[in-house]
């Protein structure tokens, strides 16, 4: 069936305004006097001013020094390339970066009468939406890569710090769990500012499990300031605050009834102090001899923060005091 070369489709004017809405710019290419050139469409494109032709240097004063080199290549070769061809590769136009595809038919089968022909595409679109993927599927394998690091290391305090296999088993499940509830907070910022959760909603979750749902329930209270926090250093306090309510939990004020806990926070600009403070529990004293893996494993942590990590052993509860510099909490 042949087209009706009457319909408004193919009136020149309509088929311009076709290729503008789609991006597409036509281009020629005398080859023996290397003359380009182009529509109004391509001379937006490049960002130039339009005049009757133009020559691949004063295309390449635009095209960017990362891909001239490599655009030179293909444009040259373009005449041996058997079929059709596409060469895609960034222009700059003022401060902006627009990916441009050029493509046509090679090995001289898109001549006529000495001159090439194809088109320009912009599809700046495509390529953030590709860079996009790239750095989402490097972003998840950096988070793989970390989390199997710290699985390794916490299999192997687990490993030390128990005596059965079933007791292991239990410990390094939950400090992988509470690494996970860690994590399903954080999430990523708009504008590509990173990944954050909430310093409160990050506790909150973490104790949850500890806290009673009858009789007792509203015994722990967390009250710290608004203020996110990026995937390190909720990964360091998911792990701190673990250790810490598995202590209380065994024999601090969470193994009594009338046990509370209350965890506090305040910000001076410089450093975070979150304070954590048991009381109503049983009687408690500083632990003998060498501090306990889980000790130096909450220990490492919060240094690893640029903070420290202080104990007060009074008879009414432990107190423990975290102060974590604030550069250390990316958000």
């Amino acid at each position: 069936m042949q087209p009706d070369t009457h319909h408004p489709l193919w009136e020149p004017d309509n088929l311009r305004r076709a290729l503008q809405a789609a991006g597409v710019s036509q281009w020629s290419w005398n080859v023996d006097r290397d003359a380009l050139t182009m529509d109004d469409q391509g001379f937006i494109h490049w960002g130039l001013d339009q005049s009757g032709t133009v020559t691949f240097e004063d295309l390449s004063a635009h095209i960017h020094p990362a891909d001239l080199d490599r655009v030179r290549a293909a444009f040259t070769a373009t005449r041996a390339i058997v079929g059709a061809y596409e060469i895609d590769f960034r222009v700059m136009v003022g401060e902006v970066i627009r990916w441009i595809s050029a493509r046509g038919l090679g090995n001289d089968s898109g001549l006529h009468e000495r001159v090439m022909f194809g088109v320009f595409l912009d599809v700046t679109g495509r390529k953030q939406a590709e860079e996009g993927h790239e750095l989402l599927a490097g972003e998840m394998s950096h988070r793989v890569k970390n989390l199997l690091a710290i699985a390794s290391g916490l299999t192997r305090i687990s490993a030390r710090s128990t005596t059965t296999a079933s007791e292991m088993a239990n410990v390094l499940t939950d400090r992988l769990t509470a690494l996970g509830r860690a994590h399903d907070l954080v999430r990523p910022l708009p504008g590509n500012q990173g990944s954050a959760a909430l310093l409160g909603d990050l506790l909150t979750i973490l104790l949850a499990p500890y806290e009673d749902t009858g009789a007792f329930s509203g015994r722990i209270r967390v009250a710290v300031p608004r203020m996110g926090i990026g995937e390190r250093a909720a990964t360091a306090l998911a792990l701190t605050v673990h250790e810490l309510a598995t202590n209380s939990m065994k024999y601090g004020a969470l193994s009594a009834d009338t046990g509370t806990l209350d965890v506090s926070g305040a910000t001076d600009g410089e450093y975070v102090t979150i304070v954590w403070t048991e009381r109503g529990g049983p009687d408690v004293e500083p632990p003998n001899g060498a501090e306990g893996y889980g000790s130096q494993l909450v220990t490492r942590s919060i240094r690893g923060l640029g903070g420290t990590i202080g104990y007060d052993w009074s008879e009414d509860g432990v107190v423990v005091v975290l102060k974590i510099n604030e550069v250390m909490l990316p958000r």
